[in-house]
């Protein structure tokens, strides 16, 4: 058991930057004795340091939840953080949040706006802004943050890290400053979803002392290769192409990975999501701080006071109706998870410069959580991952969402999506790691891929396959429903298959390769437009990953259907011309 209590400093609200970049900090740790137990210690954590959002319990630190005249000093740790302690974890601090973890933006806090790590114009997201941002910037390896209507996956999204909202009750909350108990849970920022599911293999347990906490039971079977995922069939952007774009290229990259589309009623979703500012939910709120705020009311600031003074109008017979509408709006939305395994979302629907947002704070918050809201009101699991960096420079991020206790299921498809990205590491010029087992999960441990061209035996880009481990498994043919094209101007020259109605294609030749699936996000990785990994049907009936083309690449491309195959068509290219 780790014993050590921290002392710190904590700067005044008002006191001046030098840096804006400070703004992330509240406190940080300037001693913390450890015992020599604790200094021999070979936790899971061992190594890694970490910071903790300001509305979350450190001995000897003040907790003030973005609120000075709050502050108190803890004599004992939060639940979480002792258990990060106890693997071997360093704390290295307490960072800024918007006010009682009220807001999704990071500008509500006397102790300043926190900036995007990538751009500071431009908003961090919060509440758990200090906790992504330090993240981002590579000053701590993870993070905690708390996340009740997406605290925990929008400032991901707009920093470029990874989110993970686990299911509610799996990491207590004893500790924690609430913000609405009932919906609260701890979440965790990293910059791989391997480390952050490997922060949450520590915090995770039972704790009698916390009321919500629970006992889940947790699918250990990942999702299968060939997976499908909701789309909302309604999506808000607000204006932003840019955003827009970078979500439909979203779900071509989740197909390319064995994905399959479905459109999904977004209706009950979009309805719970509103309910919780907007009806008597909001008066969680006002009874997380009650007594405070009753006898303080003017040092909590603007919009944040505003909203938690609303929640005194509603009486218990609103909240039971709120609560009853909630439960039936989650009986509608379920029914979607017979025709999908997980969701998809844009983590966020757009950017917001710091400016805008202070100019509009209501309006522009609540645009954030679009497609956060209702996450925690259903007890869902989720986890936001970067996706892609957008031509104006910002970040664009998605959340997978799955059924409570689809925490590892989540994981692994969200380590396989990023690591596919091609991005770098949070706001640093590092690439990502080498994907790592979600060792809680049972994973196949390869991945059976259809090449059709250059990377067929003996042709260019075969070492592509041989240097991750690729075997050869043997020759195979589509189903007779494909076209194949030679592309023009392609170095080195690959061909594009196209899928067609039946009794319009041909049967192809091919090779199946098994490929270890922690080297398969690398090679997906390679993959040039306008080509990409699909499903492809083969003339035995199975279903197999391999190369497809975009249609409308093929239009300049030379149809090569009737050689069959790509070595033939080699051949015919050396073939003298009588």
């Amino acid at each position: 058991m780790v014993s050590q209590k921290f002392t710190g400093n904590t700067r005044s609200p008002d006191a001046t930057l030098a840096d804006p970049a400070d703004a992330a900090w509240i406190t940080r740790v300037t001693a913390s004795p450890i015992d020599s137990a604790t200094a021999t210690h070979s936790g899971l954590l061992k190594g890694l340091s970490f910071a903790v959002k300001d509305n979350i319990d450190v001995a000897g630190l003040p907790t003030t939840a973005g609120c000075p005249a709050f502050a108190y000093t803890p004599q004992s740790h939060a639940h979480v953080v002792q258990r990060l302690l106890s693997a071997g974890a360093s704390l290295q601090g307490k960072t800024n949040l918007d006010q009682f973890a009220c807001g999704l933006n990071g500008t509500r806090s006397p102790y300043g706006p926190v900036p995007n790590a990538l751009n500071p114009d431009f908003v961090s997201g919060g509440s758990s802004a200090g906790s992504a941002y330090v993240v981002a910037t590579g000053q701590v390896d993870f993070a905690l943050g708390t996340d009740t209507a997406g605290s925990g996956r929008v400032p991901a999204g707009l920093n470029n890290i990874v989110g993970l909202k686990p299911t509610r009750g799996l990491i207590s909350a004893s500790g924690v400053v609430p913000a609405a108990q009932n919906v609260d849970c701890v979440s965790i920022f990293a910059r791989t979803v391997a480390l952050a599911a490997q922060v949450l293999q520590a915090c995770l347990g039972y704790d009698e002392t916390d009321p919500c906490s629970r006992h889940v039971p947790m699918l250990s079977q990942a999702l299968p290769l060939h997976f499908r995922f909701g789309v909302p069939n309604t999506l808000e952007f607000f204006g932003d192409t840019l955003a827009e774009a970078a979500f439909s290229r979203s779900i071509e990259q989740l197909k390319a990975l064995g994905g399959q589309a479905v459109t999904i009623d977004y209706a009950p979703l979009s309805q719970a999501a509103a309910m919780l500012y907007e009806s008597a939910l909001v008066s969680e709120r006002y009874a997380a701080i009650q007594a405070f705020f009753d006898a303080n009311e003017g040092a909590v600031i603007e919009p944040v006071r505003s909203i938690v003074a609303k929640g005194r109008q509603y009486s218990a017979a609103d909240y039971v109706r709120a609560d009853l509408e909630v439960q039936r709006l989650r009986q509608v939305a379920d029914s979607m998870w017979q025709e999908i395994d997980v969701l998809l979302v844009p983590t966020t629907p757009t950017h917001y410069t710091i400016a805008q947002m202070q100019a509009d704070p209501v309006q522009l918050n609540r645009n954030l959580g679009q497609y956060t809201n209702f996450v925690n009101l259903f007890d869902y699991a989720a986890l936001s991952v970067p996706s892609l960096m957008r031509e104006d420079g910002l970040p664009f991020g998605i959340t997978f969402i799955g059924r409570a206790g689809s925490d590892w299921q989540l994981a692994d498809l969200g380590q396989r999506y990023h690591h596919a990205s091609g991005l770098r590491s949070g706001a640093t010029t590092q690439a990502l790691p080498e994907p790592q087992t979600i060792s809680a999960l049972t994973v196949p441990s390869s991945v059976r891929v259809a090449v059709v061209g250059a990377h067929l035996s003996g042709m260019p880009l075969n070492s592509q396959l041989t240097e991750r481990g690729a075997r050869l498994v043997g020759p195979a043919q589509t189903a007779p429903d494909y076209r194949f094209f030679a592309l023009p101007n392609s170095q080195p020259p690959k061909p594009g298959l196209l899928r067609v109605a039946p009794g319009q294609g041909a049967r192809i030749a091919l090779e199946i390769w098994d490929m270890p699936v922690a080297h398969y996000g690398s090679f997906v990785a390679l993959i040039p437009t306008p080509l990409g990994i699909g499903t492809l049907l083969l003339d035995d009936g199975t279903q197999v990953q391999g190369f497809v083309c975009e249609a409308q690449a093929l239009e300049a491309a030379t149809d090569i259907t009737h050689l069959g195959g790509w070595r033939a068509y080699i051949a015919s290219l050396a073939k003298p011309v009588l």
